[in-house]
């Protein structure tokens, strides 16, 4: 496919995205996949990886999403047919729903990235649940899922299944300590570990304040 073909594919992709994410307020909006797309090809372009292969998997991402469809199965299969419906070639499709399938953080289970592109999709995502970012989309989140800001008498959940890690008791602030402040330490590439090291410390100082706020101080 040629870079003329790929372009063209990359514009059908967003077009399709933001039309079945643009009512999402929960943070998985177009806007979060502009900015995981946007961070993918700055780091695929750091570390010499196929850019159009990351920029289409970031792209689709949460169009697989389970909290957007039925199951992660039928999601997947909805990717898979416009990828096809598009004459993308098999071998880069075969990639993609590779990437897309094995890149949701589930509670921090699920298997590691096989590839190159698939590593840098995954540290993309990550970051933007990190920093400035991940703290208003955790909000949004919890806002959306009817979950408190906080509540001290609950603590944060460890050693979840995914389905705890979906369903269970939870509070914006624990989710921190669930999956935000995780996240440093699970980055794939040396880029997307630069880039974690001071969106994690912006989080810490975050929390130091919003402590310091909830006791009157």
């Amino acid at each position: 496919m040629d870079t003329k073909g790929q372009q063209d594919i990359l514009t059908l992709a967003e077009a399709f995205v933001q039309d079945k994410l643009q009512h999402d307020s929960s943070g998985h909006d177009w806007w979060h996949i502009y900015r995981v797309t946007q961070t993918a090809a700055t780091i695929a372009t750091e570390h010499g990886a196929d850019i159009f292969v990351c920029k289409l998997a970031a792209l689709l991402h949460d169009i697989a999403d389970e909290k957007l469809n039925e199951s992660e199965l039928v999601g997947l299969a909805i990717v898979r047919d416009w990828l096809a419906q598009q004459d993308v070639p098999p071998s880069i499709i075969k990639h993609v729903m590779e990437i897309i399938a094995t890149l949701s953080f589930k509670g921090g289970r699920r298997a590691p990235m096989q590839t190159l592109e698939g590593q840098i999709v995954q540290d993309a995502d990550r970051l933007d649940a990190m920093g400035a970012m991940g703290i208003s989309r955790v909000f949004a989140y919890s806002g959306a899922k009817g979950r408190p800001i906080h509540n001290p008498e609950l603590a944060p959940r460890t050693n979840m299944t995914p389905e705890e890690y979906r369903n269970g008791k939870d509070t914006a602030i624990n989710h921190f300590y669930e999956k935000l402040l995780l996240l440093k330490d699970l980055m794939n590439t040396s880029y997307g570990r630069k880039l974690a090291e001071q969106r994690h410390q912006f989080m810490i100082d975050y929390l130091e304040q919003f402590y310091l706020e909830w006791e009157g101080h």
